[in-house]
């Protein structure tokens, strides 16, 4: 089975009663195997409280078997591609959305093509992306996060550690929450406050096209989206 659907969709009640299917379906796929998982699964737990739209399903496809730790967003942006083909999947081009999660951080030194990449994916579906990582997303889940932790110490995030890694938004979170957001996921609770991450989100750069040597997120802006839509039936 190539991917593995989370959703909290009740399709069929009840044998008696009449079937009710999604008129929208947005589905996340994440390069992070772990980190991300915990949050999208709580954000989808939690759609009815955030008002979402009683006939939008938000699912996330995890990625199983070899695929499981399948990263880089080229890569993930063509097993997106390959599982919307699938019919068992039930991917409706004309009505579901994919959203494509990536970090920008491997963008930020070595790695060429960007701009291309964002734009072949935005040409049938949503790019994600968080610069350095999605740790830098899930700590604008946390009060006041932006004034304590990011604003004027932007030039940190972006920064190589001595094992040639981002990290200081993961040692931020963890210095923040007491919580390895790879290992524990409790982190995913996070989402509980994912209208102060859209909120706080929209004070550093939102522009996933000009990312580079930016503090950079658009997951915010793509679930007040989600949020707000209001179909037109």
């Amino acid at each position: 089975m190539p991917v593995h659907t989370y959703t909290n969709w009740n399709s069929r009640p009840s044998d008696q009663e009449e079937q009710i299917e999604p008129f929208r379906k947005y589905i996340f796929i994440c390069e992070g195997a772990n980190t991300e998982t915990f949050y999208f699964e709580k954000l989808i737990d939690i759609r009815k409280e955030l008002g979402i739209h009683p006939l939008i399903d938000i699912r996330l496809w995890e990625k199983t078997g070899e695929d499981k730790n399948l990263s880089f967003a080229k890569n993930l942006a063509e097993f997106a591609a390959k599982q919307k083909a699938i019919a068992e999947n039930e991917f409706d081009p004309d009505r579901d959305k994919m959203i494509i999660v990536f970090d920008g951080d491997i963008f930020e030194e070595k790695v060429q093509g960007y701009e291309d990449l964002v734009r072949s994916i935005e040409e049938t579906d949503i790019a994600a992306v968080s610069n350095p990582g999605f740790e830098l997303f899930l700590l604008l889940h946390i009060d006041d996060s932006y004034e304590k932790y990011i604003k004027g110490q932007e030039a940190d995030f972006l920064k190589l550690d001595e094992k040639n890694k981002y990290s200081h938004a993961y040692k931020v979170l963890l210095e923040a929450t007491g919580m390895n957001s790879k290992k524990n996921s409790d982190i995913g609770n996070l989402a509980e406050n994912v209208m102060l991450a859209i909120q706080q989100e929209k004070l550093i750069n939102q522009d996933i096209h000009q990312i580079k040597g930016r503090v950079s997120s658009n997951v915010g802006l793509i679930i007040e989206s989600i949020i707000k839509e209001e179909l037109d039936i």
